[in-house]
């Protein structure tokens, strides 16, 4: 589930060539998350390790996770003794 929210996210990423050939990416929606890299590629998959860790951080702080293509992602704070 959570590769299968992380790829619906890059989805709905943008792409724009920047004026020196570098490729930047970020993802409407999910402040923080940005790219840059000297190929797309490169760029796509450093934007999926800011993605990962941005999510990680999300559910640490219990904060609210935008919905992805349907995509949800609810984290249970439960005690344990």
């Amino acid at each position: 589930m959570i590769q299968d929210y992380l790829n619906a996210s890059l989805r709905k990423a943008n792409y724009k060539r920047l004026e020196h050939g570098e490729w930047f990416a970020e993802i409407p929606g999910y402040e923080g998350v940005w790219a840059t890299g000297v190929t797309v590629e490169e760029c796509r998959n450093e934007l999926m390790e800011v993605l990962e860790e941005w999510l990680i951080l999300k559910i640490r702080d219990g904060d609210q996770i935008p919905v992805a293509e349907g995509i949800e992602i609810k984290v249970k704070n439960e005690e344990v003794a």
